[in-house]
């Protein structure tokens, strides 16, 4: 175990090298001046000159690089362009938003979803298991941005019609409120991550467990004297899950970086949406730390995957050896 999990740090630190690389590459051939864009479209020219001299943006490639290389290792990036604020202050509030976001969407939607997928194998081609599968795949195919609208316009017509103060049409609390308060906030964008992430854990759930159910080692179980129970819990679940493990792994890491579109319409301040204002601000300090945190967590998130995997499968971490 002690190997497999220093072969899998190892990549893991590759593979962070290889994402500075390109998101080096990537921030350097967006369009825009930034001294321009910062002085504004009136600033002499001298001033714009300046400015990037000041900012290190005429320092040659390799200096830059060798900068965003440091800061990494050390967690500095210096101060944003945009907000002349600390970028691990500005990164870190809008990653605890996010985190406070995905965090009660997957505490909802993962018990969820494996506890239907299970139910859905065990009656395979019943009714329910057709119903959950059918739901599933509509509520996967609906794009994130339509589904916040439309639960926004089901709150806006039930909130006036039924007086339901509870529900809000936005996700950002105020300052200060309550833990309560807080979850009000957030229903609304939460349900649509519910929607989204449902049918894909669902079915992926199902097919792990149909598999497992229809196993050699599962027949040899039943056949040994162990109750249903007793299956369910030591043979197949441990075994018919593990795909679902994976899915999971990868889906938490998405989740932290990638929720600009619920967060636009619900005008929640998270990491995706601060990514997306300081690419179109080209605050290249945020953006580069925004980016190399969501890679991190991903990282993170896929190794944690990886290493429950190989707990419960120690075939799968033999041959990953």
């Amino acid at each position: 175990m002690t190997k497999y999990l220093l072969r899998r740090l190892g990549l893991s630190l590759i593979t962070l090298l290889l994402i500075i690389t390109i998101i080096f590459v990537v921030v350097n051939i967006l369009p825009g001046d930034i001294g321009r864009q910062l002085s504004g479209p009136f600033a002499p020219q001298e001033q714009v000159d300046a400015l990037n001299e000041e900012l290190g943006t005429n320092d040659p490639l390799i200096v830059q690089y060798g900068r965003l290389v440091k800061s990494t290792v050390t967690l500095d990036f210096g101060d944003s362009f945009a907000q002349n604020r600390p970028v691990t202050d500005v990164i870190g509030e809008a990653f605890l938003r996010s985190l406070k976001l995905a965090g009660f969407a997957l505490i909802i939607t993962i018990p969820l979803s494996i506890a239907a997928g299970v139910y859905a194998a065990r009656r395979k081609d019943r009714f329910a298991d057709r119903a959950i599968v059918t739901s599933g795949l509509a509520s996967s195919s609906i794009p994130e941005f339509v589904s916040c609208v439309v639960l926004q316009a089901i709150a806006v017509t039930l909130i006036p019609k039924y007086g339901i103060g509870w529900l809000h049409v936005i996700g950002n609390a105020p300052a200060g409120s309550s833990i309560v308060t807080q979850v009000e906030y957030l229903l609304l964008p939460t349900m649509a991550l519910v929607i989204v992430y449902f049918g894909y854990i669902a079915r992926m759930t199902r097919a792990g467990v149909i598999d497992a159910l229809d196993s050699d080692f599962t027949r040899t179980a039943v056949m040994k004297g162990l109750s249903n129970r007793q299956v369910l819990r030591r043979h197949v679940l441990r075994n018919g899950l593990q795909p679902t493990v994976s899915v999971i792994g990868v889906q938490i890491g998405y989740v932290l970086g990638s929720l600009v579109a619920i967060e636009k319409v619900f005008n929640y301040p998270g990491l995706g949406l601060t990514l997306v204002n300081a690419a179109s601000r080209k605050d290249l300090p945020v953006l580069q730390g925004g980016v190399l945190l969501v890679a991190i967590v991903y990282m993170i998130a896929t190794l944690a995957a990886d290493l429950v995997l190989a707990w419960m499968n120690p075939r799968a971490r033999l041959e990953a050896a």
